[in-house]
């Protein structure tokens, strides 16, 4: 089981792969607290279920934008 934990955690450059945005994209996320994520030492770790969740939660539907 700690394997697929192991498995499922992402670094900052990861992150911003999997998303595809910049690095400094994910730092201004962190530093605004908009992504959930885990400080080890000096590093950022993102559990990707989190992640996923995350951007489920943060979707728009652009017909309700549309429409004002």
């Amino acid at each position: 089981m700690a394997g697929k934990d192991n498995q499922e955690l992402m670094t900052l450059d990861d992150l911003a792969g999997y998303l595809k945005v910049s690095p400094w994209t994910i730092y201004r996320f962190v530093r605004e607290g908009r992504l959930p994520c885990y400080r080890l030492g000096h590093q950022w770790r993102f559990r990707k279920s989190a992640i996923d969740e995350w951007l489920e939660k943060s979707r728009t539907d652009v017909r309700k934008r549309a429409r004002g």
